[in-house]
């Protein structure tokens, strides 16, 4: 359940954008962002505090074309492109663009994972700066996005949980994500990223 719902936020988190040089306002994406051979590939690793490694592996995500249509593949799926940038029209959503530094929303989710078990979120979000931040994939102007809140599930679980997602414009994705929630940590950091020239 876990991995769908990491899943799930990364997803939202490939939306694409557009950055001004000049300022640190960033709009909402398009598909006219993304080109064919596009890549990205993270490194991934959860642990409990007793030390259980959940997760640990690697994600890749490639932008390709078929019938003309782009796509990006995820796992044995390919999502198309339009449907990653579709706007969010909801009141609680997980990006509220444009982002800009000191800018705050609610984000609220409720989700069912592939055994059934039905979930919600609830965090306060706030764009906390935009700067240069350095991965194993290189260093990148990001913003720094963090959420706070709760998680529960029809299992009984519930914890307080906060994330930090490290965002970079100009790659249209997040460079690294940290995670705490309860007794386990997730953090997801970008390895690699190309593109055709």
């Amino acid at each position: 359940m876990k991995t769908k719902f990491v899943i799930f936020l990364a997803l939202v988190l490939l939306s694409a954008c557009s950055t001004s040089n000049k300022s640190s306002i960033t709009q909402q994406p398009t598909v006219a962002d993304y080109q064919v051979g596009e890549k990205w590939v993270w490194k991934y690793k959860g642990v409990t505090t007793e030390g259980e490694i959940r997760s640990d592996g690697e994600d890749t995500r490639e932008i390709v074309s078929i019938d003309g249509v782009l796509g990006m593949t995820i796992g044995n799926d390919t999502v198309p492109v339009a449907d990653i940038v579709k706007p969010d029209e909801s009141e609680t959503p997980k990006y509220d663009w444009p982002l800009e530094v000191g800018k705050k929303w609610k984000y609220e989710n409720n989700w069912t994972s592939q055994d059934g078990t039905t979930g919600s979120q609830s965090q306060n979000a706030e764009v906390l700066s935009y700067q240069e931040e350095t991965v194993e994939a290189g260093t990148f102007m990001t913003y720094t996005i963090k959420y706070t809140g709760k998680t529960t599930n029809s299992r009984g679980y519930s914890a307080n949980e906060e994330e930090v997602w490290l965002y970079a414009p100009r790659i249209k994705n997040f460079i690294k994500l940290t995670q705490n929630q309860g007794d386990f940590l997730y953090v997801e950091e970008l390895i690699e990223y190309s593109k055709p020239k």
